[in-house]
Formats: structure tokens, sequence, C-alpha cells
């Protein structure tokens, strides 16, 4: 027998389908569709600084000096990371006031809220040229609670930047309680009020101390 004859040898011929085979079906794709059972309208949900305007905002880590849950009632304290995000001053648009604003990343919960007084002096961590330490009323849980901050940054440079940021949103506060508002804008109306709600504020200490000055001078009428 040749090559030839031995190859067509091998070559398996196509045998005819049994009868009753089928051919596969193609799959079918599902157009079926299916609607939510509770529907969720969307929701606009505010920040609370629509009515505010961004001076700066910068990255930077939070920490606070304190007590821990753990070491809570004990007297012991020490540095805690509070969270990472943007630490933004903000200058309301209406009566001007000044605050320092920062939330956490990804979740958004506010870890620091406090107004620019003018009376807080930011000083130098120890060992580091690129943070800052100071003390304020916050109200990031929703009371105010005297808190110790410290805010870390990339680099010196950086920090040196929310410094003067952070000092000349002072300056400016200082002014709006003086009544000393920036000309130009409602005509200082807001710095009055500010003011005016200012003066009506005694202590109780202020309170005695009036009313012993103001019977004294009576005491001393009398005697005249």
């Amino acid at each position: 027998m040749s090559t030839e004859e031995k190859q067509a040898v091998e070559v398996p011929e196509e045998t005819p389908k049994e009868k009753g085979e089928e051919e596969p079906k193609e799959e079918e794709e599902s157009t079926a569709t299916f609607e939510p059972v509770v529907k969720l309208e969307e929701v606009d949900v505010k920040s609370g600084e629509e009515d505010e305007e961004i001076l700066i905002s910068i990255r930077s880590k939070l920490f606070i000096f304190g007590e821990t849950l753990l070491d809570k009632g004990t007297g012991k304290k020490s540095w805690r990371e509070r969270g990472i995000g943007e630490a933004k001053i903000l200058r309301h648009k209406e009566h001007q006031r000044l605050r320092l604003l920062m939330r956490q990343e990804k979740t958004m919960k506010v870890i620091a809220n406090h107004v620019l007084d003018p009376r807080i002096k930011l000083q130098p961590n120890a060992g580091s040229d690129r943070s800052w330490v100071w003390s304020a009323f916050d109200f990031a849980e929703g009371e105010l609670v005297e808190t110790v901050f410290a805010l870390r940054f990339p680099d010196s440079e950086i920090a040196e930047t929310f410094k003067v940021a952070f000092e000349n949103g002072q300056k400016e506060m200082e002014k709006l309680l003086a009544g000393e508002d920036k000309p130009g804008e409602d005509g200082g109306a807001a710095a009055e009020e500010v003011a005016e709600a200012l003066g009506g504020l005694k202590t109780s200490d202020n309170e005695q101390a009036e009313e012993k000055e103001a019977g004294e001078e009576k005491t001393q009428t009398q005697e005249e």
C-alpha cells in the first residue's frame, strides 16, 4: 500500500448523526428586570459649611493630649492620634466670624471645631519644626471641652504657611470683636451685634463686685 493510501485510511470520515440527536441550542440572555421593594429618595445632606468660605485647607494629622478611655479618671494623660484630614480655616459670609474645622478622612467625622480665639498661642512642638501645639475650647463632640491639640504637617514650610493663615485669622477676629469689622461689608453691623452680645455677658464675680461698688457709693452719699 502506498503512502498516500495509508494517509487516506488514517483520516477518519465524518459519521452521520444518530437518529434523534439534536444540535445544542445557543444560551439565551435573560432580559428580566427587577424593581426594588423599597425606593430610597435622594437626600440633600448639608455639611454646615455652605455659608462659609475656605481661607486655607491643608492635609495634616491631628493629635490631642488627654486621658484615654482606659485611663479616664486616673489623671494619666498622653498624646493620641485623633485623625487625618483637611485642616480648614473658615470665614462665615454673613457675620464674618472665623473658625478652625477638621474632619476625619473618609468618615467625614468632625475631629476639631473651634473659634479662632485671638488669645490662642501656637507653640512649636518639642523636637519638630513641622507641627504646632495649642489649647482651645473644642466643640467637635457637641459640647465645649478645653482641649490641647497638636497638628503635624508634611514639612516645615507647610507648617509655617498654616501658622501665618491662623494668626491672620486671629487678627481678623480681634478686630471683629473690637467692633472694627472689615470695611465695605454690612457696614459693621455684624461686629456691633457681636460686641453687644459679649458686652451683655457677666460672670457672677463681676456682678458681685459691681453691686459692692454701688453699695459703697451709696453709703458715701448718705454720710455726706
